[in-house]
């Protein structure tokens, strides 16, 4: 498969604090890639990275060009940030919170692309006058995924999406984002504490040390491997 997304010794500080200490890793079109690791490993610097978030050097490559600029820009060529903590705008309906991921679009089909998210958030529709912030959690995070996905993204970063949730709506959401890998090609680079469902979700994954990468391989390679095990899956 041809690499759509490429990260290659990129190094990232917070002011003086160096946190990615040269990343390389790959996102092939039409796949999801998890990256796993402990608090502090550097995982949610390597998306931010990639948005252009945060301070950052190295070579970052999207759909065969450099990625620069800062998160408009990134928007506008295909990539979306779902950020860890979700982000919605609590004060504004649901359908006011699905409008303003469409900012970088200049097409009219929003309507028509809200009804096809309903495939996979039924409630979208029920509820879009409701105040986004009177959401449960769960749906809030739905919202924040749906919102990400309404820029029609080439390729979906997923901050910790499981994060403060229940497991069953952890596995709802996983599902959703599988399906809409299988049925509609999204490529998907998601940052995940639970190596379990990430493992079970991702094609391949990259586990990170001290903003490094310290193992990588196939999802069934690293079920396999002893120290990941051990360190992330618990057995």
């Amino acid at each position: 498969m041809t690499a759509l997304l490429e990260l290659e010794d990129v190094e990232a500080r917070y002011g003086p604090v160096q946190a990615l200490h040269g990343i390389t890793l790959e996102v092939a079109e039409g796949e999801i890639v998890a990256v796993l690791g402990a608090n502090g490993a550097g995982k949610t610097t390597t998306l931010r990275a990639v948005s252009g978030t945060v301070r950052r050097s190295g070579r970052i490559t999207f759909a065969g060009k450099s990625l620069r600029g800062g998160p408009e820009a990134v928007a506008r060529a295909g990539i979306a940030h779902v950020p860890e903590g979700r982000g919605t705008f609590t004060e504004l309906s649901v359908t006011e919170n699905l409008r303003l991921g469409a900012y970088t679009r200049r097409d009219r089909g929003l309507k028509a692309d809200i009804e096809r998210l309903a495939q996979w958030f039924p409630w979208l529709l029920e509820r879009s006058n409701q105040q986004a912030g009177t959401l449960s959690g769960g749906e809030q995070q739905m919202l924040a995924v749906a919102r990400a996905l309404m820029a029609r993204p080439r390729l979906l970063l997923l901050d910790e999406p499981s994060l403060g949730l229940a497991p069953m709506i952890v596995r709802e959401i996983f599902r959703i984002v599988r399906e809409l890998n299988e049925r509609e090609g999204l490529t998907v680079l998601v940052v995940e504490q639970d190596a379990r469902i990430a493992l079970r979700t991702a094609a391949r994954a990259y586990v990170l040390e001290v903003g490094r990468v310290a193992v990588s391989g196939t999802s069934d390679e690293l079920q396999e491997n002893e120290s990941v095990r051990r360190s992330y899956l618990g057995y």
